[in-house]
């Protein structure tokens, strides 16, 4: 969330910086409810001064046995004028916090314009893009071959959009996801493990809620949401706390499943791995001092890069132009790891940097080494998608006979140098 007296303040400023986001925002009309919040508080804050001094006189008349009356029933009408006037500012606060909670973060003054993905700015990239001497298999068809991943049985027990894992293909994602937490922990992450579901205050603390309500699996009934990722538990840890400054940056890495309904994304990967409702991700989050945070993503980006060093797979790198930049995020940068059946780079890792957005949404502070308060910085990044990792893995390591070979560094999880 923005802070609504930068925003009242300098209305051309984020007017402009929001004309380079996609969608529309209604920043006049919060201007102009935020005149009528402060004329409601003045209008309420006289009519209690009036009548607290009211009650003084009244009190001095009944002393001196003077007929009060008239200035009691006066009094009366101005409570139930403030009353009026508190409600007014009820509705006015609730709508005004309602469209604040419907504007996303301002992009950093270093994100290129661009309307969509394909104004994206390419970074680095690593490796170049792997080659055969035979036609390389899509990963799905790869894994039904060698009978480590069944969707026939997914979607008879669950539907669209799962994966049975089997065999060496349930090792393999295991695999991934131990040697991922381990490299993380040994770059000086914290490792935590938490709740698969969430409260409504916790999707609304990262920016999850209201904005993506759709793309959200609500357990009916309660106030439960299962997590798209484990940004909303990891980040809401610490929600309404104030940190110490000395500790900062806090860094924490966790395995999660997450869920998504993919509402907007008909059509789109329907086969294999890339887009399920439920799959495997370790996440990368940060609090960071706000004068460090930028340094902190290029950190972050770095772990999460290392991750597909390691495994020795080709990936590009790109930051996000405004059009493209999350709802939430100040600056992007997005690592696509190669998948040679799609002849082209697929996005694996998103890392971002939500300045004092999130910290604002949640109450994430610190204290300062003079007293003070003020809110932290929070980032997070995929270290990584742990589906995806399966599927690059399938595709870079396939072989012409259709067995697969394991990367050198999961080998001692695994217990095989070949999967076939």
């Amino acid at each position: 969330m923005l802070d609504l007296k930068f925003v009242t303040e300098n209305i051309e400023l984020v007017r402009d910086a929001l004309s380079k986001r996609s969608g529309k925002y209604p920043i006049e009309e919060i201007a102009a409810l935020n005149e009528e919040r402060k004329s409601l508080i003045r209008e309420t804050e006289a009519l209690k001064a009036k009548k607290n001094a009211a009650s003084d006189e009244i009190a001095q008349l009944k002393r001196q046995k003077i007929d009060a009356a008239a200035l009691i029933e006066e009094m009366k009408k101005i409570g139930d004028s403030i009353k009026e006037l508190d409600a007014s500012l009820t509705t006015v606060q609730s709508k005004l916090e309602e469209l604040m909670y419907a504007i996303p973060n301002l992009p950093a003054p270093c994100v290129p314009f661009g309307r969509d993905d394909k104004d994206n700015k390419e970074v680095r990239k690593h490796l170049t893009p792997t080659k055969f001497d035979f036609t390389p298999k899509a990963h799905w068809e790869i894994g039904e071959a060698l009978d480590i991943l069944d969707w026939p049985r997914a979607a008879k027990i669950s539907g669209a959009r799962f994966t049975v894992y089997k065999s060496l293909g349930a090792k393999l994602e295991r695999a991934i996801y131990n040697f991922m937490l381990d490299t993380h922990a040994e770059n000086g992450y914290t490792e935590i493990f938490p709740p698969y579901m969430v409260n409504r205050d916790s999707m609304y603390g990262t920016g999850q809620l209201p904005k993506f309500e759709e793309d959200m699996f609500h357990i009916e009934g309660t106030n439960y949401y299962l997590i798209p990722t484990a940004e909303v538990p990891v980040t809401n840890l610490h929600r309404n706390e104030i940190l110490n400054q000395s500790n900062l940056p806090i860094k924490y890495c966790s395995y999660t499943a997450c869920f998504r309904a993919e509402a907007g994304s008909a059509g789109r990967d329907t086969r294999g791995l890339i887009r399920q409702h439920q799959f495997n991700k370790v996440e990368l989050v940060k609090f960071a001092h706000p004068d460090k945070s930028f340094d902190e993503l290029e950190a972050l980006t770095n772990d999460a890069e290392r991750i597909l060093k390691l495994l020795e797979i080709p990936y590009r790198v790109v930051l996000l132009c405004s059009g493209d930049t999350g709802f939430s995020s100040c600056m992007t940068y997005d690592i696509e790891v190669w998948m040679p059946s799609y002849e082209r780079y697929v996005e694996i890792s998103s890392c971002s940097n939500f300045v004092d957005f999130q910290a604002r949404r949640a109450n994430i502070k610190y204290r300062t080494e003079n007293g003070k308060t003020a809110y932290v910085h929070t980032l997070n990044g995929s270290g990584l998608a742990v589906g995806r990792t399966t599927a690059a893995i399938l595709e870079n390591y396939q072989n012409a006979d259709g067995s697969v070979t394991v990367p050198k560094v999961l080998r001692k999880y695994i217990g095989v140098d070949i999967i076939k």
